[in-house]
């Protein structure tokens, strides 16, 4: 008979220790142990185990075997994908409460059963609730097959006797497996629920997606490998009050990282937005201080983005310094640069710089429109609105490349964009179409040309 013990394991990171403890040795999170009971397994005898016969496959043979991709009925949940939902594929989605997780999975089943049979498990629910919220999205018509159930080992032979080539999981939280003695939701359950769905998707070649809840700082809850055991990891951001999604992709074994796909809350379900640089821009009719237009790289998309900057004498000893979609300190390097180099003096000045449309900017391109907004606003200058700026900022006053420059000048002249302000060696050898670009490699040279 096998013996059972217990064991105590950190419900963030999965460590596991022999006795209570109040702080992780492993995260040195507090008050994060709970007491799980763990079966040892019996010892077998020693036995000459005999080789098997090779089961290796040549590369070549499996790299030159095209296998077709499920369309999932949005072009942006594909694009995220990188191009649709691969046969065999563990894909995990995460995100705030009532973001649309759930409307999501339930809008791509219905759009992927009619390439084949769609498993809907669900463990929230009740098959009732699902059928309402389907109801409500124009759904009803829809045959994909709904299950509710928790046993993971259950929904695997529901899915293997209908042959499903999706299984869609909602949510993996709520799952547990018989040969594991703990509460749904806890770390041995998340580990061993999400590896028998991975085993079951390799051998069967069915796409699985599973929703994952997410914690108070933004990440999904359970330990970090279940990011690793899974192929993609696809996440939801948006702004409180915002009825725009972006579906972010972390992680992609079969597409770019950092592809993102923008979507819309409405009535019907998620619809998605096929211009997303629309919902970035302000489209002011005229120019007003303080306002540049950049284009931001995400995964294989260019978005053009309006960066705002407000600097206003400051009534205090310490000015304040607040970005809100820019790293602060990137900001106030950037400042300190503007000041060295091109003599804006903001020392004395609040500066609020802000990203519209709530979008993160997170990589350099941005640095010299936002010097650029910085100078427009304290001198009460405003910049055309058929201008474009982009390039990393250096300490030393220097304009720097950035990669993609062709792609991002061509989607400003697709928006109208006439003229641009770019890096030298950004500046291609044939201007798009109707702009002209101008290559400068110093801030100063930069600033003075406006």
């Amino acid at each position: 008979m096998a013996k059972s013990k217990e064991v105590f394991i950190c419900q963030n990171c999965g460590v596991s220790s022999p006795k209570w403890q109040g702080q992780c040795t492993g995260c040195g999170e507090w008050n994060s142990l709970l007491a799980e009971v763990a079966r040892a397994q019996p010892k077998s005898p020693r036995s000459s185990r005999t080789p098997r016969a090779d089961s290796s496959s040549s590369l070549a043979v499996q790299a030159a075997q095209d296998e077709p991709r499920l369309a999932t009925g949005s072009s942006e949940l594909d694009r995220v994908l990188g191009g649709g939902l691969v046969p065999g594929s563990v894909t995990l989605i995460g995100g705030d409460p009532g973001i649309g997780k759930s409307t999501l999975m339930l809008q791509a089943a219905a759009a992927l059963n009619e390439s084949g049979s769609v498993l809907y498990a669900t463990g929230e629910e009740s098959l009732k609730q699902v059928a309402l919220r389907a109801r409500r999205l124009g759904l009803a018509a829809a045959t994909a097959r709904l299950i509710t159930e928790t046993c993971v080992e259950d929904i695997v032979a529901a899915a293997t006797t209908l042959a499903a080539h999706v299984l869609i999981v909602d949510s993996i939280q709520t799952m547990h497996s018989e040969r594991v003695e703990s509460a749904p939701g806890a770390v041995s359950q998340l580990r061993e629920c999400t590896a028998e769905l991975v085993r079951f998707a390799k051998a069967s070649g069915t796409a699985v997606l599973l929703v994952g809840h997410v914690t108070k700082e933004g990440q999904i809850a359970g330990p970090r490998v279940l990011e690793h055991m899974v192929d993609t990891v696809l996440y939801f951001e948006s702004d409180t009050g915002s009825r725009f999604r972006v579906l972010r992709s972390v992680k992609n074994r079969f597409g770019a990282a950092n592809e993102i796909g923008v979507f819309a809350m409405v009535e019907q379900g998620l619809r998605e937005v096929t211009n997303p640089s629309a919902i970035f821009l302000s489209r002011h009719e005229q120019p007003v201080p303080g306002s540049v237009i950049t284009v931001m790289r995400e995964g294989t998309r260019s978005l053009l983005i309006e960066v705002q900057v407000l600097a206003d004498a400051s009534l205090g000893a310490n000015p304040r310094r607040v970005a809100v979609g820019i790293d602060g300190n990137r900001l106030t390097m950037l400042l300190a640069v503007a000041h060295r180099h091109a003599a804006l003096q903001l020392h004395a000045q609040d500066v609020f710089a802000n990203v519209v449309g709530g979008v993160r900017m997170a990589e350099t391109a941005g640095d010299l429109a936002i010097v650029m907004a910085a100078r427009s606003s304290l001198r009460d200058e405003p910049v055309p609105n058929s201008l474009i700026a982009f390039g990393e900022l250096g300490l030393a006053g220097e304009i720097r490349p950035v990669p993609f420059g062709e792609e991002r000048l061509r989607e400003a002249a697709k928006h109208g964009f006439k003229m641009a302000v770019v890096p030298e060696a950004n500046v291609p050898r044939r201007p798009p179409d109707g702009m002209s670009v101008r290559g400068v490699t110093r801030l100063n040279q930069a600033l003075d040309g406006l």
